[in-house]
């Protein structure tokens, strides 16, 4: 069935009405749920500011802790 298949894959389905305005998307419980965290710690200016800046410190060590590889 879809729902399996979209529980399974991880994957979405457009089901398409007459006008293009109609149609829906439909996924996971689960992909929906990350979806809601991402764009909940995406729109979080606290914490993307912390993000950035852990980001950038391991960027400015990195060239000291061995091959760049190793990352």
């Amino acid at each position: 069935t879809y729902m399996k298949k979209i529980n399974k894959e991880s994957c979405e389905i457009a089901v398409t009405g007459e006008n293009v305005e109609d149609t829906i998307v439909v996924m996971s419980k689960r992909d929906y749920d990350a979806m809601q965290e991402t764009l909940s710690v995406l729109s979080n200016k606290y914490v993307i500011d912390k993000i950035n800046r852990g980001d950038n410190q391991f960027n400015s060590y990195k060239g000291g802790f061995g091959n760049e590889n190793d990352y």
